[in-house]
């Protein structure tokens, strides 16, 4: 597989544990905020001494609240089409499946999944969707999905971001996409182990790993400077993918000088009709996941950390410590989900198995009582601080300041608009903290805006 040096890894994942010196010089660089090489990545994964990791634990928390305070962005999941032409055999999704139910949403379908979303508080939509054989075809039905998608309004409330996850592209379809108003656009490469990739997804276009691998060089050609990347965990070896992605990263850096905005970490859950997913062969410990995400945040401090409803909500509470700073809410992984309020998981067209269910209500509560700031900001992406223009505000924590405003912003319309009465007590009350530690000049940037908010303005930002 292109850009992965696989004898390379394999020998990283064999180093001992280091020295308390080097160990200490690698946590200082950490806190200094620089990127971490994928060899001293490897040495932190290494680490077994319980003190050591509760080091990794801390300085994960203070370089992403340093980055981006202590705020966390909130998005939902859009499944459009679950009509796939690939045989990915972890995935209830693949073709030859004949458990699933299918469904491609049509464009009033999708303007009404919208609808409901923008009803419960969601102002930012992860759209994903299946791939058929024509990929042309595909991209004139994402094009008219994301316009309908940001043509509904519910009162003064509307879409402020769409980002997507979808297969891979050419250039000029990319462009396209950029064209239709995407902010990230997010492909993961599912295995970095190539004889892994090749026995796991048979026919299809996805069959080519270096195809989906380069998808990524191909949205950056075409204009799209926000990307996300990400294995599924489960399906090799946790830290063979971790540094692999770490490799991937630094081919990115170098070759067109800009990582990825945001990084996901999904663990392999059960799906339909597949017995792959149920596979335990390359299963790992919750401390051994929460050890790796704590140091993909020091490894790469400036991307975003994605955290799905895959974990259950205990699992995502613990991981906002450890330099997480997105999740999804309310997540339902099927075309027309959110029609049902019903257990997900009971329903055939699902494509795996959630263990966070709660709705975003809950997410909320449970985030404020945390201490954590519910975002739904997307003012970098209309601001035009992507790329390259973002990392350089953000590598060295320059973003916190814009980051602190709009989710002060955004969250206090949340619960103007749309909060229960004992959610809105407490989240007013955190909001009062968080204005009593802001500088005085950010402060009252943020009543001006809350003065306009009373007044039954939306949609302000800096």
């Amino acid at each position: 597989m292109k850009h992965i040096d696989e004898e390379k890894i394999n020998r990283l994942i064999q180093l001992p544990q280091c020295s308390r010196s080097e160990f200490d010089a690698i946590i200082e660089k950490s806190k200094n905020l620089q990127r971490l090489t994928t060899e001293e990545s490897a040495k932190l994964l290494a680490v077994k001494d319980k003190e050591l990791i509760d080091i990794i634990y801390s300085t994960a928390k203070y370089v992403k609240d340093t980055i981006y305070g202590k705020r966390v962005v909130l998005f939902v999941p859009l499944y459009i089409n679950n009509i796939c032409v690939n045989e990915c055999q972890y995935c209830s999704f693949c073709k030859n499946n004949k458990v699933t139910i299918r469904k491609k949403l049509t464009i009033d379908e999708i303007k009404e999944q919208t609808r409901i979303l923008l009803e419960r508080g969601h102002k930012r939509i992860l759209m994903l969707s299946s791939e058929s054989a024509n990929e042309d075809d595909d991209i004139e039905y994402f094009v008219k999905a994301i316009e309908a998608i940001y043509s509904v309004s519910v009162g003064k409330n509307k879409v402020k971001r769409i980002n997507v996850n979808l297969a891979p592209l050419s250039v000029e379809n990319f462009k396209k996409l950029k064209k239709a108003g995407i902010g990230t656009y997010q492909i993961f490469q599912e295995t970095y182990h190539e004889e892994t990739y090749r026995k796991l997804h048979g026919k299809g276009p996805k069959s080519d790993p270096d195809n989906r691998l380069d998808a990524i060089d191909r949205a950056f050609k075409a204009g799209i400077d926000d990307i996300g990347i990400g294995p599924l965990y489960g399906l090799y070896d946790y830290k063979f993918e971790t540094l692999a992605m770490f490799e991937h990263i630094a081919y990115l850096e170098k070759e067109f000088g800009l990582g990825p905005h945001v990084v996901s970490v999904p663990r392999l859950e059960p799906a339909y009709g597949s017995e792959i997913s149920q596979s335990k062969k390359y299963a790992f410990t919750d401390d051994e996941f929460k050890q790796m995400v704590a140091v993909i945040r020091l490894s790469v401090p400036y991307t975003g950390i994605i955290i799905s409803t895959r974990e259950t909500a205990e699992m995502r509470n613990e991981l906002l410590n450890l330099g997480v700073s997105q999740i999804s809410a309310e997540s339902r992984v099927s075309p027309g989900g959110y029609e049902r309020l019903d257990d997900h998981n009971a329903v055939k067209d699902v494509q795996f198995k959630l263990n966070d269910q709660r709705s975003i209500e809950e997410v909320i509560a449970d985030l404020v009582a945390y201490g954590y700031m519910p975002s739904f900001c997307a003012a970098c992406y209309r601001r035009e601080r992507t790329g390259k223009v973002f990392m350089s505000i953000a590598k060295p924590g320059n973003i916190k300041s814009k980051c602190d405003i709009n989710a002060l912003v955004t969250f206090k319309e949340y619960l103007e608009d749309f909060a229960a009465p004992e959610v809105k007590k407490h989240g007013y009350k955190l909001i009062e903290e968080k204005l009593a530690q802001m500088p005085e000049t950010d402060k009252n940037v943020v009543l001006k805006f809350f003065e306009d908010i009373d007044k039954g303005i939306r949609d302000e930002y800096v």
